[in-house]
């Protein structure tokens, strides 16, 4: 027996031993610095003399009484840690790891971390592992308890996950490659860990890892080269890989930022800096359109590339190089703003559309306050981010942005306002979805036409169904020809008229080959609304126009085509669908997302008419919003214009009995 007990101590230590030792003196470290750099003369003269454990132990000495060098992202006088962060470090020294708030509880990753463990097939868990979204709650941990362990824990995993994770020569265009595409092993995992936005997210984390646990006796002169040679490798591979477009690459430009002015004594610093400080200025012009919308069009990146702008400034002011960013630059920045704010709901949350999430208040006051530092003499930050206290709220209701093809009608800026906000612009990139001419509603507090969303972004199998569900035009608040999605996604804005009793937008989209789709709308005495689709062309099938429901109790009529949500008091709506003889009405099952992997149930609809001659298939759709349900009014309408008309619309909307003569001419 005790020879057994003597082999498990003696294997425990041999263990511990390799575990200990992990950390290698790498003296390459010392050619990747400029020496000459301030602080580093007495690191130069013992490499110069080839005592290069000495010459790190200098470095360490040197870092660990760094002052003038910092990053807005922690204050270290004042490190606070919430519950879910301290679950997160503890989690993480069991190697259960938080990657994803989509995929809770958090997977395990073996005592000898399997950095290739796939448990589920989404493309976003695999990636986001390589984040290590755990290691700065690990720092805090550590700092604010004392604990060693957290530091031990941190620096192996660190070391084990370079250890196991090389980086191979790829395509950049593999880093993006989606479902079942199959590569050599190395390569596999490489597309996963060394994404480029994956590697600029290390990048720009591993700024505040550092500085939470560079005290700690686990910080050996040692780990120190290592963790510098692999940040200078991570550096130079995303020089070598930038994104060629899109919210990615904007991310990536702002993170080498980071890199540049938090580790300036790097040869290669300056060119880091300047390299995103000149993408970030070139793009905020190519990715912004002149109305502030991101060429995306979808909310949640728009908002994701306010704050990329803004960190960019934020860790400019900190170390001193703001002049680097023209005025023209904040100027976006601030249009950019009130187009977020302008789209946004009363309760500070966002229309999900494309491939955006839902924003909460609490999230989003955070974010005014921070905007209203960079623009005190705007008084619509300034208000929404104070929550009515101070500032003040624009003059103008209703609010068209031309270029991105946004649209906002609204009555109020208050919760009791009626808003509606439809999408209807150019050709977008990345995230976006084929819905032009969509729309949400509030309604007194309620969000009565909530987008389908997105769920999730992209994997194997089932992971891309559940995807490829969620984009389809038909779960849109839109028209299609065949259930198909759009062909084209490129409208134009016809007119847009947001003064008066009655306010007017008409937009029109190719949408197929031989079918275009006119899409007005009317905002009746800043009450109801009234959505004429017009499909034109010689193009033959069926003509499906949807609707997605609210989530509720929702009672509905194919004898006089109506839907009418019975909630309790407060927020409801009646909408009722007007269209050519033979047009039947069809109820789908349907889903709403607000949230990566959450989503509900809820009932979508379709009014189906087949075309099959050249003449245009047209509707009327009244969309009424009342507070109570038992006082939606009797509605009617009915063309004027007996025929499709290029130039101009005219139609008749009876409410209660009350005529409204409804019509525009281009």
């Amino acid at each position: 027996m005790n020879k057994i007990f003597n082999y498990i101590v003696l294997l425990a230590l041999v263990c511990f031993a390799g575990r200990a030792n992990a950390q290698e003196l790498k003296s390459e470290v010392f050619s990747l610095l400029n020496l000459d750099y301030p602080g580093l003369e007495k690191v130069k003269a013992l490499h110069q003399e080839g005592k290069d454990l000495d010459a790190a132990k200098a470095l360490l000495d040197y870092y660990r009484g760094r002052t003038d060098v910092r990053t807005p992202d922690i204050n270290l006088k004042k490190i606070s840690i919430s519950k879910d962060e301290q679950k997160w470090a503890d989690d993480a020294l069991q190697h259960t790891f938080f990657s994803h708030k989509g995929y809770q509880p958090s997977y395990n990753y073996g005592e000898d971390i399997d950095w290739k463990y796939w448990p589920v097939k989404d493309n976003e868990l695999r990636w986001q592992l390589h984040r290590h979204k755990w290691f700065t709650p690990m720092g805090k941990a550590y700092r604010l308890s004392g604990d060693e362990k957290y530091a031990k824990e941190w620096a192996f995993q660190y070391i084990d996950w370079i250890k196991k994770n090389p980086l191979v020569k790829m395509n950049k265009k593999e880093y993006e490659m989606t479902g079942d595409q199959q590569m050599k092993s190395d390569a596999e995992n490489a597309r996963f860990a060394w994404r480029p936005l994956e590697v600029s997210n290390r990048l720009q984390d591993q700024t505040s890892q550092f500085q939470l646990f560079l005290p700690s006796p686990s910080f050996t002169p040692e780990f120190l080269t290592e963790f510098l040679t692999n940040y200078h490798k991570h550096a130079v591979h995303i020089l070598a890989n930038y994104s060629d477009q899109g919210n990615h690459l904007l991310f990536e430009a702002q993170r080498m930022i980071y890199a540049g002015a938090f580790f300036p004594e790097f040869k290669d610093a300056p060119a880091w800096r300047k390299s995103g400080i000149d993408i970030l200025n070139r793009e905020i012009h190519v990715q912004v359109y002149e109305d502030g919308g991101q060429f995306e069009l979808d909310p949640h990146y728009h908002l994701a590339a306010i704050n990329i702008f803004c960190k960019a400034l934020g860790i400019a002011d900190a170390n001193g190089f703001r002049k680097d960013f023209p005025q023209d630059y904040l100027n976006t920045i601030e249009s950019m703003i009130m187009f977020y704010a302008n789209v946004s709901f009363p309760d500070y949350t966002n229309p999900c559309f494309s491939d955006a999430k839902l924003t909460n208040k609490k999230e989003m006051v955070k974010n005014y306050k921070s905007w209203s530092k960079l623009f005190p003499k705007n008084q619509t930050i300034k208000y929404l981010a104070t929550e009515g206290k101070e500032g003040a709220l624009p003059e103008y209701l209703s609010k068209g942005f031309l270029k991105s093809g946004f649209f906002v009608f609204r009555n109020s800026w208050g919760m009791d306002a009626t808003q509606m906000v439809v999408k209807a612009g150019p050709k977008a990139f990345w995230h976006c979805q084929p819905d032009n001419g969509t729309f949400e509603m509030w309604f007194n507090g309620k969000n009565l036409f909530p987008d389908s969303g997105s769920y999730v972004y992209a994997g194997t199998g089932e992971v891309m169904e559940q995807r490829n569900w969620h984009r389809q035009t038909c779960v849109h608040n839109t028209v299609t020809l065949n259930n198909k999605n759009l062909d084209v996604t490129e409208s134009v804005t016809k007119l847009w008229q947001p003064e008066g009793a009655i306010q007017t937008l008409v937009t029109e989209n190719p949408s197929y080959k031989n079918l275009k789709h006119r899409r007005s709308v009317f905002f009746v005495d800043n009450t109801y609304f009234v959505i004429v689709d017009e499909m034109v062309g010689s193009a033959k099938g069926s003509i499906n126009l949807h609707y997605q429901m609210p989530k509720g109790e929702i009672a509905n009529s194919r004898e006089d085509m109506t839907f009418q949500t019975q909630f309790e008091e407060g927020s409801n709506m009646k909408l009722q669908c007007f269209g050519p003889d033979g047009m039947t009405m069809k109820k789908e099952p349907g889903w709403c997302s607000t949230a990566y992997r959450k989503r509900y149930k809820r009932m979508n609809v379709s009014f189906n008419v087949k075309k099959d001659t050249d003449d245009a298939v047209r509707y009327i759709t009244v969309i009424y919003p009342v507070k109570k349900s038992e006082d939606a009014p009797k509605l009617a309408a009915k063309f004027k214009n007996k025929a499709f008309n290029e130039n101009g619309l005219e139609v008749e909307v009876k409410v209660n009995g009350k005529k409204q003569s409804l019509k525009y001419n281009l």
